[in-house]
């Protein structure tokens, strides 16, 4: 049975206490942090453009990440599962993950069902957790 819990949560924190929680939380469900984009410094740099702190984590669960290619090797185009911190207008912080059922059923292969089900519940605990 699929875990329908939110995917999204807003904290009144500051941004920085937020970012640095977020890993923790990943990693007691197994995921690890393979890429780290801060989105806000990349626009200030290439297009002179400021814009809220915006940072995006690429995390991977390498035991559903080897199910998953096990079962369909074009899967990667839809890894790793990205986290977004951001801050809003507010001063919240809302962290925000991809939810890997509409990733997977994105690709049409119904055989991923199982583990974006498992992959959702996870993410959802990491959000409530952070």
């Amino acid at each position: 049975m699929t875990d329908r819990a939110p995917l999204a949560r807003t904290l009144h924190l500051p941004f920085a206490q937020v970012l640095e929680r977020v890993p923790v939380a990943l990693k007691t469900e197994g995921f690890g942090v393979l890429t780290t984009i801060d989105v806000k410094a990349t626009l200030k740099a290439r297009l002179d453009k400021d814009i809220a702190p915006y940072t995006i984590l690429g995390a991977c669960n390498p035991t559903m990440a080897h199910q998953a290619i096990t079962l369909d090797p074009t899967i990667g185009v839809h890894l790793p599962c990205n986290v977004v911190v951001r801050e809003l207008p507010d001063g919240g912080v809302e962290v925000r993950s991809i939810d890997p059922l509409q990733t997977i059923a994105s690709s049409g292969r119904q055989e991923l069902a199982g583990i974006a089900d498992q992959v959702r519940a996870m993410l959802a605990r990491v959000i409530a957790a952070v």
